[in-house]
């Protein structure tokens, strides 16, 4: 197995403003996740997050303790939020096992703790996406699944923006420190996702979008709301928002993505929404 990392800093907004195509994606886009038999990961100096995944398929995958965390085990100080967004596979957390499918979820508490990563089947093997953010104390981990979360509709196929926000790692449903993750679906015919858009400057967020079919793409808007600019993204790729930036999407098809949020306190509805017209 591999397990490769890079450091992404953060960046003034005015300094953002001022940067080309090139550079607007090499700081916030994040591709190659997914890389057979390797673990990828990106430390964001963002509210510390580390977004990666792992995708074993002849061999399981150690979650190993990469150098910018200084510690002897990923989990020491930190807890951690998995989603497997490929064919079935099992997470082992020191000995415990968690299948999950298509979708399903799975909280693992902070300790030093081994986790590695496994797939059922090397014909379809599992895709795990996960987020990491740092943690004070531990809390048990646990699998959920779209049956065990929080669900809401929003939006209507009129506006483009028809859609279901599954709350899953959330602390309605489990406790955590300071990591909230939850996956959004759009209904066929719509494509826009959190528009009206906001800010929380209380707290950081990364985007995975998936689920995107081939030939399609998503244009993801980012920025200060009267600075805004955009990445094109494929499918199985993730960006990340700054605490003072929008997130929304527009795209070619429907799709899925998995938010994720670290930062100062657990509350969803925490949120700075804009006006439509006032987006420039």
């Amino acid at each position: 197995m591999k397990t490769n990392f890079e450091i992404r800093y953060s960046a003034h907004p005015q300094d953002v403003k001022g940067w080309d195509t090139a550079r607007l994606r090499k700081e916030h886009l994040i591709q190659n996740i997914f890389v057979e038999n390797q673990v990828s990961m990106v430390y964001s100096l963002y509210d510390r997050m580390i977004v990666g995944g792992a995708m074993p398929v002849s061999e399981s995958l150690i979650l190993e303790a990469i150098d910018p965390v200084k510690a002897q085990f990923f989990l020491n100080r930190r807890e951690l939020g998995v989603f497997n967004v490929g064919g079935s596979g099992v997470v082992t957390v020191s000995g415990q096992k968690y299948e999950l499918n298509f979708k399903e979820s799975l909280y693992i508490g902070s300790g030093d703790r081994v986790v590695t990563f496994e797939s059922n089947d090397k014909a379809n093997p599992a895709k795990f996406y996960f987020c990491s953010t740092p943690a004070h104390k531990s809390y048990p981990d646990k699998k959920v699944t779209k049956k065990d979360a929080v669900i809401v509709e929003l939006g209507a196929l009129e506006s483009s923006n028809h859609r279901t926000i599954n709350k899953m790692l959330v602390r309605e449903v489990i406790e955590t420190c300071q990591l909230q993750m939850g996956m959004t679906e759009l209904k066929p015919g719509s494509v826009w996702n959190t528009m009206p858009p906001h800010t929380h400057s209380r707290r950081m967020e990364a985007y995975f979008y998936f689920d995107v079919p081939a030939g399609q793409s998503v244009c993801h808007f980012m920025g200060e709301p009267t600075e805004t600019r955009h990445i094109w993204m494929q499918n199985n790729e993730a960006v990340i928002s700054p605490e003072w930036s929008i997130h929304s999407a527009a795209a070619t098809s429907n799709y899925t993505f998995i938010w994720a949020m670290g930062g100062e306190n657990l509350d969803y509805s925490d949120q700075d929404f804009y006006k439509i017209e006032d987006l420039r």
